[in-house]
């Protein structure tokens, strides 16, 4: 292989259907800027790559969302509750219209609580036709807060509570059904920094959980092979959501609360490409870039490679 030459592509035996949806949302957390992730992971090159590996790609545009200098926060154990709702809602209609069509949601954020509109669209689909799904969440937090026990109100630390029917009603309840998944069909990997009451709620809460402990001591292979057994155990496939700020701010400096000891890049790498071996993805998302906080889109790049394994991308 002549050097330099690392990278092939896996053939496919036709082309798999990609819809592109780009969540400016940055109303779910204090830090501005992650409104400009989609743009990061468009400019670093997110459909050339996918095409590169045979997909049919077509890009859906953004979801509209207002900026917070626009906007009233609100009730401050639910800022911008109006304005996340609107935005979700209209995401689960398109996640849920490009699953119809054949296509396979790829979905760049935004911040986290993007996951509440998009595991809506993907869990309405499957329910329509009588199937349950499963959830792979990647994160250094773990995204289970509630009204209750935020102590910052910002949403973005609660998609995932919302979506296994914890928490404010109007997020609960989005598309007239809850909860979106059940918690034993989620795996919550590379947790790290939690909330006191928060760690309450995922003991309770009876998802899997892998912290970076688990990771340190198993090994990226053995957590991500259990982690797709559980989540495709009685389910229809699994949306992956993956929060940049769960690899290590070394690998991914871009990210609004990076959190040291973090997923290294091969390791994220090596998730991905599991997830891609095993056939049951259903959806994808990115959260959390930031690029006011990124080194020449260095993140943004990231982001690209993350996708092209999921959809597989290999060596050879």
């Amino acid at each position: 292989m002549p050097a330099g030459k690392e990278i092939s592509m896996s053939p496919t035996a036709e082309p798999r259907r990609v819809r592109i949806l780009g969540v400016p949302m940055d109303l779910g957390s204090d830090r501005r800027g992650v409104d400009m992730g989609p743009s990061g992971i468009r400019i670093a090159g997110v459909r050339g790559a996918l095409r590169r590996l045979g997909c049919e790609v077509l890009d859906g545009g953004d979801v509209a969302v207002p900026t917070p200098e626009t906007r009233d926060p609100g009730d401050g154990r639910l800022k911008y509750l109006d304005e996340i709702v609107v935005a979700c809602d209209a995401l689960r209609e398109r996640v849920r219209d490009a699953l119809g069509a054949g296509e396979i949601p790829v979905i760049l954020g935004g911040d986290h609580s993007i996951a509440i509109g998009s595991i809506a669209g993907v869990a309405e689909h499957h329910r329509a036709r009588g199937e349950q799904i499963g959830v792979i969440w990647v994160d250094a937090h773990a995204d289970m807060n509630t009204p209750d026990s935020s102590p910052s109100g910002n949403i973005h630390g609660m998609p995932l509570s919302v979506v296994l029917g914890l928490g404010e009603p109007r997020l609960v309840e989005l598309g007239g059904f809850s909860p979106k998944v059940r918690p034993e069909h989620v795996a919550l990997i590379g947790i790290r920094n939690l909330d006191e009451a928060e760690k309450e709620i995922v003991r309770r809460s009876g998802v899997h959980a892998y912290t970076m402990r688990d990771l340190d001591e198993r090994g990226m292979r053995a957590v991500i092979a259990e982690a797709i057994e559980v989540c495709s155990r009685g389910t229809a496939g699994f949306h992956v959501s993956f929060d940049l700020d769960g690899m290590d701010p070394a690998d991914a400096p871009g990210v609004g609360t990076p959190v040291k000891g973090g997923i290294d890049w091969r390791e994220a790498n090596l998730l991905m490409e599991t997830v891609a071996d095993s056939g049951r993805m259903l959806s994808v998302e990115i959260t959390e870039l930031n690029p006011i906080l990124d080194d020449r889109n260095r993140s943004g790049q990231v982001a690209v490679d993350l996708i092209s394994s999921a959809f597989g991308k290999s060596i050879l």
